[in-house]
């Protein structure tokens, strides 16, 4: 770690940089405020990789950051390879459409090439889901480990940019393996430059160009996780989809009509691939700004839903037709949904499958416990981030065990089917529509299933508020907020009394054959009565998150008790 002050570190940039290379007009441009953010400190490489603004200086997204974490990760891969040939290794890289994201990507497989490892690179923009699948695709071409990167910041607004890393099994790194990556990572100079070039690599087959064939491969098993195949065919069911200039743009329509939707009409202005994202503030599916083109779209044509995906293609949001215009459902919500639905199509087709399972984060609705409950099916809790649900699927394939139905987030991600080991936008997107159309045949939007979950189960409600630190000092405030709240824990939130407190901190083993939870910097709070209060600093960017859980015998109750939650909480952030 260099021991340089932000000014030295900046100097060193500047006359190692080209005059022609884009990142010395960044620094040429920058306060001394500017270089004691982007130079006082580097990027913290963790389980989600990294994520920064793109701009020149160590605290940030660009070549060199990109190259230096490259080398960590490709020097943590030659450690651990099967093979002691490092030819016989290789990384399958995909990127998103933001601004620089190919750019890189294509550096990140000549920092490989460097070390002696091959890359199989997309050709174009694809959904994260589509990495995670085509790095276990792919895996028996090579002797040793094969393993991803992908260049995305998935949400974040469009000055960020970010970098993820992914082990064999398809899945995001472990918290093992990201303290070694980042410890190797030290040993490399972030100003060493790269030795050869993407064309002379190309052309050696150190770097190889992917993709129609993996697609197909990809899209083929996609499809086969579709329970009703003439749902979508027979409802007439009219969906309007949005990428949000992203990376489902291509697959997402293609899928829905090989899965027999006959009326799809995509939102022409964001089907152009744009990492500056013109016609949203955000391009978040969370966010129901970014369904302002998709619901005058909607409105026209008289739709009955609108689906919409983030840039790289691993969230899925969507809005339903209300008897008061198109409304937004959560990620809880439509993960709920989905996991009524799924159990209720195998039901229809020939009984539930043995040993069926679902998988979720714990701070994702216990409706979703309540469910499983009702219909013999198992559900497992894990921490948050879908690697750790990736892990309970491997750990049953591996053991021949059981049958994987649904896998969720609150944050609006999704998966069905064993093929990926990440959150997929382009299954969930299809299952989503093959839902509402079967609710359509039952004369029911997806509002009245909604609905009818809050009679069948109670009415449960949730709310997410992130405390958003800034990139100054935004690391030592989310410790001075978990500290806080360790030391002085609150007695009562939102006026009801906190029964219990768990620190994931300690890890634990869960009763039953429950998933032991490795240790996380996570406060859980039990409520009297039921309902919880979640607290962990984000891994990626400088926030802390609060997710409350409540139920209630209304709606309106559920809702006015989860704001005093939020509201009790946030003063204490």
């Amino acid at each position: 770690m260099t021991t340089n002050t932000p000014q030295t570190e900046f100097k060193r940039w500047k006359e190692a940089l080209s005059c022609k290379d884009p990142l010395y007009a960044e620094l040429s441009g920058m306060s001394e405020e500017d270089i004691v953010l982007y130079f006082s400190s580097k990027l913290e490489f963790g389980t989600a990789g990294l994520r920064g603004i793109m701009t020149a200086g160590t605290n940030a997204i660009n070549v060199p950051v990109v190259v230096q974490a490259t080398r960590g990760f490709a020097a943590n891969i030659l450690a651990e390879s099967k093979s002691a040939d490092p030819g016989d290794n290789a990384v399958v890289i995909a990127y998103d459409s933001r601004n620089n994201s190919e750019l890189f990507s294509k550096s990140a497989a000549v920092a490989l090439a460097d070390m002696g490892i091959k890359s199989l690179i997309f050709d174009s923009p694809r959904p994260t889901p589509e990495l995670s699948f085509a790095i276990r695709y792919h895996s028996a071409e090579f002797k040793g480990t094969v393993a991803g990167i992908n260049i995305t910041a998935s949400h974040n607004p469009k000055e960020y940019n970010g970098y993820k890393a992914y082990g064999p099994d398809g899945a995001q790194i472990s918290p093992e393996t990201a303290r070694g990556v980042s410890a190797l990572i030290e040993k490399y100079d972030v100003l060493t430059p790269l030795d050869g070039s993407y064309d002379k690599y190309t052309a050696s087959g150190m770097i190889r160009v992917i993709g129609k064939d993996t697609d197909e491969a990809y899209m083929k098993r996609v499809l086969a996780e579709a329970i009703d195949k003439k749902a979508l065919a027979e409802s007439g069911l009219s969906v309007v989809y949005t990428p949000l200039h992203g990376a489902g743009h291509k697959l997402v329509p293609e899928v829905l009509a090989r899965a027999g939707l006959k009326t799809l009409t995509a939102v022409p202005e964001q089907m152009i691939l744009d990492g500056s994202f013109p016609t949203v503030k955000s391009p978040n599916p969370e966010n129901k700004e970014a369904f302002v083109l998709g619901t005058e779209l909607a409105e026209r044509i008289n739709a009955d839903i609108i689906v919409a995906t983030d840039p790289d293609a691993d969230r899925v949001g969507v809005a339903v037709r209300t008897n008061d215009g198109f409304k937004t459902l959560t990620g809880n919500r439509v993960g709920a949904l989905l996991l009524e639905y799924i159990i209720s199509a195998y039901k229809r087709s020939g009984g539930i499958p043995e040993g069926a399972y679902a998988v979720k984060s714990i701070v994702s609705t216990p409706l979703a416990d309540k469910i499983c409950e009702s219909s013999g099916v198992k559900m497992y809790n894990v921490l948050t981030g879908f690697k750790f649900i990736g892990e309970v699927v491997e750990k049953h394939e591996k053991a021949g065990s059981g049958t994987f139905i649904l896998g969720f987030e609150e944050s609006y991600g999704y998966l069905k089917g064993t093929y990926a080991r990440d959150k997929d936008a382009v299954v969930a997107s299809m299952l989503i529509c093959e839902m509402a159309a079967h609710y359509k045949t039952q004369n029911m939007t997806l509002a009245d299933a909604s609905d009818a979950l809050d009679k069948k189960y109670g009415c449960f409600r949730e709310l997410v508020y992130s405390a958003n630190l800034g990139l100054a000092g935004g690391e030592e405030k989310k410790k001075s907020i978990m500290s806080a709240l360790r030391s002085d824990p609150p007695k009562t939130i939102g006026g009801v009394r906190v029964e219990n407190v768990r620190d994931y901190l300690t890890p634990f083993e869960p009763e039953g054959d429950n998933i032991p939870l490795p240790s996380a910097d996570v406060l859980f709070y039990s409520l009297e009565g039921g309902g919880a209060v979640i607290v962990r600093p984000s891994g990626t960017e400088p926030k802390v998150k609060m997710y409350c859980m409540v139920s209630a015998e209304t709606p309106e109750a559920a809702e006015t008790k989860a704001a005093a939650c939020r509201d009790d909480m946030k003063s204490r952030m």
